[in-house]
């Protein structure tokens, strides 16, 4: 731990990206974020994560959104430094791109104001995350890199020390503990967490953990008492569930150990009433504290896809075999060799056992991405797949592929270039190895009309005026008393 961060517990807010992308489908629009960011950069955050994959992703398919405006206006309002995520050498879709394409998308990123680049890994093997490394740091961006956490018989402590000197040997800035799906608890943080900050030594430590087990504040604390430097954390609106703790509930534990945060609990205040006008306005879920769920410890599957499964089999009838299709899950990741159930493999992991279980046999049918994992196309295993899904796979007996991810794959940059002609500058080249032209187009309309300074009270008064069936209302507010007639 470095030495200012003796005595701090500085906290990384995710309200602007993984905590709508876990409660709101990802949904937050740029117009929706920018009327409080003149109080959110007022409250002491130490970084804003402002980009990941999924909000990238939703930000071009459906929101019609310029992604590289939204990281280019959050960066030049806010003062707080912004951090964005990428996942390696797939950055933000599921496909693998060659290294000339990652380093542009860090020159990019840089350029658009982005100070803290964090990366991860899907498998944790970190060879795949050396092109975002080496890119991000020659584009002067800090590099916070993660190791995913999961449980198996072989993710053990030791194996979780031997990812953080790996990623120490990149000379990264940061080393963080990413939990998708909260399985981290008490007790074995209080292993695990002392032989990290040894081996890291004065590598600062972040924590990255959701709340689907109801644990993560209690692992938080573990982490303030074992010398963690940051935790991740949204407003309490957009907190618990399926998302990160509050800032809220981590400012308090810390304050309770004698631990400073830095944070401003009255514009944390007035942040968090923004957010939760804003969801009563837009007809958006607030977060609500998870209760202990044994079974998560087994199959292990994100709270957010377990939402989009249960819609998706309601729509086709079949809502009732929700358990069964989740105790598949746990049978196929241990056949599959103990993949983290994080983007891509959960969702190749719960497409696996929705086949085995509405085929009635298992694995009659198995698809591509299943095979690629198997053949180590996305890097290396963590463990060997079980014989019965080799044999049923036509696997048995052919070598697996010990190469990085997109090892193989040739540049694709002067291809693009030749492609688009001279006038496509780098966010086009960008987009166009992303996405097909019919997805790209929209997005030449930029960013919707956004406004700037607000207040929950003038927010409040705004959602009052707009609806119909309020004829009139008495707000209070301190000292002042106002009356709303229509």
């Amino acid at each position: 731990m470095k030495p200012e961060a003796a005595g701090r517990y500085g906290l990384v807010d995710v309200t602007l990206r993984d905590a709508h992308q876990c409660l709101w489908s990802t949904r937050m629009t740029t117009p929706m974020m920018t009327p409080i960011l003149a109080r959110l950069d007022e409250i002491g955050y130490d970084y804003v994560n402002i980009l990941g994959g999924a909000v990238f992703d939703v930000q071009v398919r459906y929101l019609r959104e310029n992604p590289w405006e939204r990281v280019g206006l959050l960066c030049s309002r806010l003062r707080t430094p912004c951090d964005g995520l990428t996942r390696g050498q797939s950055l933000y879709t599921f496909e693998l791109f060659p290294d000339d394409v990652v380093a542009l998308n860090s020159q990019v990123l840089a350029r658009r104001g982005l100070q803290v680049l964090t990366v991860y890994d899907a498998l944790n093997d970190m060879r795949n995350i050396v092109s975002s490394v080496r890119s991000a740091q020659a584009a002067g961006m800090r590099v916070n890199a993660m190791i995913v956490y999961t449980l198996s018989p072989v993710h053990t402590d030791a194996y979780f020390v031997e990812r953080a000197r790996e990623l120490l040997a990149l000379q990264v800035d940061f080393v963080s503990v990413k939990d998708p799906t909260g399985l981290l608890t008490p007790a074995r943080a209080e292993t695990l967490f002392p032989a990290l900050v040894a081996a890291c030594g004065a590598t600062p430590l972040q924590l990255h953990m959701h709340c689907q087990s109801g644990l993560a504040p209690q692992v938080h604390e573990v982490a303030m008492r074992h010398g963690f430097a940051f935790g991740h954390s949204a407003a309490q609106p957009l907190a618990h569930g399926a998302s990160h703790p509050s800032a809220e509930e981590l400012d308090d534990r810390a304050r309770a150990l004698g631990l400073a945060t830095g944070i401003d609990r009255r514009a944390l205040a007035d942040v968090s009433g923004y957010f939760g006008l804003l969801a009563e306005r837009e007809g958006k879920p607030r977060g609500a504290v998870a209760a202990y769920d044994p079974a998560l410890y087994e199959h292990q599957v994100p709270g957010g896809m377990i939402s989009n499964l249960r819609s998706q089999l309601a729509a086709m009838g079949m809502e009732h075999r929700l358990p069964e299709i989740l105790e598949e899950a746990a049978r196929v990741r241990c056949d599959l060799g103990y993949p983290i159930l994080v983007s891509p493999f959960a969702q190749y992991i719960v497409t696996q056992a929705v086949l085995n279980v509405v085929q009635g046999e298992r694995y009659r049918t198995i698809p591509d991405e299943v095979r690629k994992y198997a053949q180590g196309h996305y890097g290396r295993l963590a463990a060997p797949p079980s014989d019965e899904f080799l044999e049923r796979a036509e696997l048995r007996g052919r070598d697996r592929s010990d190469q990085r991810a997109g090892a193989d794959l040739a540049p694709a940059l002067g291809r693009l270039r030749a492609e688009l002609g001279a006038a496509a500058g780098d966010e086009d080249l960008l987009l166009a190895a992303f996405y097909d032209r019919s997805l790209i187009e929209p997005l030449a309309a930029g960013l919707p009309p956004c406004r700037y300074g607000t207040t929950p009270l003038m927010e409040l008064l705004r959602f009052i005026e707009s609806r119909s069936d309020i004829g009139q209302a008495r707000i209070r507010w301190g000292d002042t008393e106002i009356r709303l007639i229509a």
